[in-house]
């Protein structure tokens, strides 16, 4: 990824890498649009897969030394 102030750009190797785990950046061009791409990404995936989605929460904070928060529950 390169900056340039607050504009982002992608190699298409990046690119590619980024596809292949679901997550399009395409027309992404500062921080904030990446925030959502990776917000919409984590939030399919938490309705999708979530036990995948804590894998990959637990393997981030293993790999920054944090301990997750306890698991919320929502209720309706």
């Amino acid at each position: 990824m390169l900056r340039a102030g607050h504009t982002l750009r992608f190699t298409p190797d990046e690119i590619e890498g980024f596809r292949k785990l679901g997550l399009d950046f395409d027309g992404a061009r500062t921080q904030d649009d990446v925030e959502q791409v990776l917000t919409r990404w984590a939030d399919t995936l938490n309705d999708e897969r979530p036990d995948l989605l804590d894998k990959i929460a637990a393997e981030l904070a293993k790999t920054k030394g944090v301990h997750l928060p306890a698991r919320l529950t929502r209720v309706r």
